[in-house]
C-alpha cells in the first residue's frame, strides 16, 4: 500500500536543516500504523510528504505503486482527493457550513449529484454515530463530535489511505478514546489503511504497530499483539528510553 524508500528531507536556508535521513517504511494494506517521536523528530514532516503536501529531497514515496510526487498539479489534486483521507488536530471544519455540508465537500469538488452525496453522508453518519448532529453547525457541537465529523468527511469518498495528524490533540480523554475506537473500527470493518502521528501513548496503543523516529532517523518499532494494555506499556517504555522533554508527550491516559 505505502512504500517509503530512503527518504530524506533537507530544508535549505541560510543554514540548511536536515529534518529526515534515509527513512524506510512499508505499510501493508489494512494496517493501522502509528508514528511517534519527540517534538522536532521529523514525524510530521514524514506525514506531510506522504500526504503530498511536501516533497522529499531524496528517495521516493509510492502509494499503491504510484509516486504521486511525479504527477502534474491537477492530477495530484485529484489523487489527493480520491486516494487519501486527512484528519487533523484542529478538525479543519468550516464554521459557516453544517456538519453534513462539511462532510460532502470532497464529493462537491468531484461534481457528484446532490442525491448521491446526501445518501453517502447519511450512510457514513449512521456508521459513525453522528446522525443527530448532521444539521448543526460546528460551533454547536463538542470537540469529540467535531472530530467524528472530520473523520466522516475524510472517509466519505472511501480513501485507500487515511492520514491522521494528532487527531486526539484537542480532545479530553473520553472523546479521545471514542475517536480512537472509531478509527480502530473503521480500520477493521472498512479495511482502510491508516497512518497516525501522535504524542499520545494511549492513542498509539490502538495501532497494529508503532514506528519511532528520533532526530530525523528511524529509531525502533514495536508490534501490538493481542494485549493492548501490554502494548501501551511497551510504548511508554520506548518513549522513556528515547528521552526528550517531558512536555514532548501528552500526559498518560489510562
Amino acid at each position: 500500500m505505502l512504500k517509503v524508500r530512503q527518504v530524506s528531507k533537507v530544508y535549505e536556508g541560510k543554514v540548511s536543516y536536515r529534518a529526515l535521513s534515509d527513512i524506510n517504511l512499508i505499510v501493508e494494506d489494512n494496517e493501522f500504523v502509528g508514528i511517534m517521536g519527540p517534538s522536532g523528530s521529523g514525524k510530521t514532516t514524514l506525514l506531510n510528504m506522504i500526504a503530498t503536501i511536501d516533497e522529499p529531497t531524496t528517495g521516493e514515496i509510492l502509494i499503491n505503486g504510484k509516486d504521486p510526487h511525479r504527477l502534474k498539479k491537477e492530477k495530484l489534486a485529484q489523487f489527493r482527493r480520491r486516494e487519501l483521507g486527512f484528519v487533523f488536530q484542529d478538525f479543519n471544519l468550516l464554521h459557516t457550513l453544517t456538519v453534513e455540508e462539511n462532510m460532502v465537500l470532497p464529493l462537491t469538488l468531484d461534481g457528484k449529484k446532490v442525491s448521491e452525496m446526501k445518501e453517502k453522508a447519511k450512510n457514513i453518519a449512521a456508521k459513525l454515530g453522528i446522525t443527530e448532529i448532521m444539521n448543526k453547525r460546528t460551533y454547536e457541537i463538542s470537540g469529540g463530535q467535531a472530530q467524528r465529523a472530520a473523520v466522516a468527511r475524510a472517509m466519505i469518498h472511501t480513501p485507500k489511505l487515511l492520514l491522521a495528524d494528532e487527531p486526539t490533540g484537542n480532545l479530553d480523554s473520553k472523546s479521545s478514546k471514542d475517536v480512537m475506537e472509531m478509527l480502530e473500527s473503521i480500520n477493521e470493518k472498512e479495511k482502510t489503511t491508516m497512518l497516525l502521528v501522535t504524542h499520545d501513548p494511549q492513542a498509539a496503543s490502538y495501532c497494529n504497530r508503532v514506528v519511532f523516529i528520533r532526530d530525523g532517523k528511524f529509531y525502533s518499532e514495536i508490534h501490538r499483539g493481542d494485549n493492548r494494555q501490554a502494548f501501551f506499556q511497551k510504548i511508554i517504555d520506548t518513549l522513556s528510553l528515547m528521552g526528550g522533554d517531558s512536555n514532548d508527550f501528552s500526559s498518560v491516559r489510562v
